[in-house]
């Protein structure tokens, strides 16, 4: 089974991003595969990011994850 969980692109460098996961956790992320900005919620697998998503689709997402953790 593959995880991919979505996160805010804050800070910005070449090929690599520092994404904001929520609360506090951010982590370097290589962005080589998307053409992303600043600003942007992106879905990260394995230290990439995968895919684009939309405001809504990453709040709608994160508080599935939320959910599921709390279970």
């Amino acid at each position: 089974m593959c995880l991919a969980i979505p996160a805010r692109i804050v800070e910005k460098k070449g090929d690599h991003a520092r994404v904001d996961f929520g609360d506090g956790v951010i982590r370097e992320t290589n962005i080589s595969l998307v053409n992303a900005k600043i600003g942007d919620h992106v879905i990260v697998h394995a230290g990439f990011a995968i895919e684009i998503l939309d405001e809504k689709e990453a709040r709608e997402t994160l508080k599935l994850w939320e959910e599921i953790l709390s279970a």
